[in-house]
């Protein structure tokens, strides 16, 4: 067959040529190849701080479990320090040495609290509460108590707690049982509430004492029916009485009590008036009988006239005194009429 245009007949070689400078090549990618090792491992180690300055927190606890090397310590959510090993102390209690950097031992005071939490589920946590950031800080190498919460630890004493709680329960629901009585008397005293003689029968246990409560409830209506008419019988009179003594409320013409008292003592008034005054002219008259003792006849003659005068006098007073007596509230027996 005549080979094709496009066909390539030239013999192939059988060795390549020689790259030159294989080895320095080599040689530079293995250095370039140790540049980025070395460049990530560094990379790492400065993200991981270990070149940043720390200062030294003990932890002490009474046990370490959960608590690995390598584990963050945080603050409000955030990573501020990590855990550089976990050794037993002398006392028996374990020591978590934690290094935390200068930059975030700010965060750390005197004040400070530091827990060490172990949930169900996820791993143990160890944090730090700083309430007072006022407080002094921390010092380095400064050894803190740390307070451990585990949870799983709890269980056993829920279970205790939940097992004497169903005991409980099953002495309240039990045939027999104090609650099983209440709520048999809960029921009678509804029932009862439910009956005809309702909440009286409830409080007096049976319908004879109910109904007698009943009756001297009704008794006591009708004795308040009486005093609601007795009263209104005494406003009725204490007006009548208001109305004939001081006049209030009378018709026209009709005069009070006070008012016929008033003027009775103004008429008694003008007669002591007229009794002094002859009085008085008695008196002048003895002075005269003694002065002119010649005169004996013409003053004999006077006396009488003037006794008669007097003595007319006192019976007016006397006639006075006595319709005085007559009325109230004077008379000596009074005697007041109820309507």
């Amino acid at each position: 067959m005549n080979p094709t245009p496009h066909q390539d007949t030239s013999p192939i070689p059988d060795e390549l040529p020689p790259v030159k400078n294989l080895e320095v090549k080599a040689a530079l990618l293995l250095v370039l190849l140790l540049a980025l090792v070395v460049g990530s491992a560094l990379y790492v180690l400065y993200a991981r701080g270990a070149f940043e300055r720390t200062q030294r927190l003990v932890l002490i606890a009474d046990d370490s479990e959960g608590a690995v090397v390598g584990m963050d310590m945080t603050f409000a959510g955030f990573a501020i320090g990590r855990v550089a090993r976990i050794e037993l102390g002398a006392d028996g209690n374990a020591r978590i040495l934690i290094d935390v950097p200068e930059k975030d031992a700010r965060w750390l005071r005197t004040s400070s609290i530091f827990t060490m939490e172990r949930s169900l589920v996820g791993s143990t946590r160890i944090r730090a509460y700083s309430g007072l950031l006022d407080d002094p800080p921390l010092p380095d190498g400064a050894e803190r108590q740390v307070l451990r919460g585990d949870a799983a630890a709890e269980i056993p004493r829920l279970t205790a707690a939940i097992r004497s709680l169903l005991d409980n329960l099953n002495d309240l629901t039990k045939a027999g049982a104090p609650l099983s009585q209440s709520l048999a008397n809960v029921q009678t005293a509804t029932e009862k509430l439910n009956g005809p003689q309702g909440a009286m029968g409830l409080l007096f246990g049976n319908e004879a004492d109910a109904g007698k409560v009943v009756t001297a409830v009704e008794r006591a209506n009708a004795l308040l029916a009486r005093a609601d008419a007795l009263t209104a019988r005494l406003d009725a009179l204490v007006a009548n009485a208001d109305r004939q003594v001081f006049g209030t409320g009378a018709a026209p013409g009709q005069g009070a009590l006070v008012s016929d008292v008033r003027a009775t003592v103004q008429q008694l008034n003008g007669l002591l008036g007229e009794a002094r005054g002859s009085l008085q002219r008695v008196d002048a008259v003895l002075v005269d009988a003694q002065a002119i003792a010649s005169n004996t006849r013409e003053a004999t003659v006077d006396l009488p006239a003037l006794r008669a005068e007097v003595e007319a006098s006192l019976r007016k007073v006397d006639s006075l005194v006595n319709e005085i007596n007559r009325k109230w509230p004077f008379a000596r027996e009074t005697e007041i009429k109820l309507p």
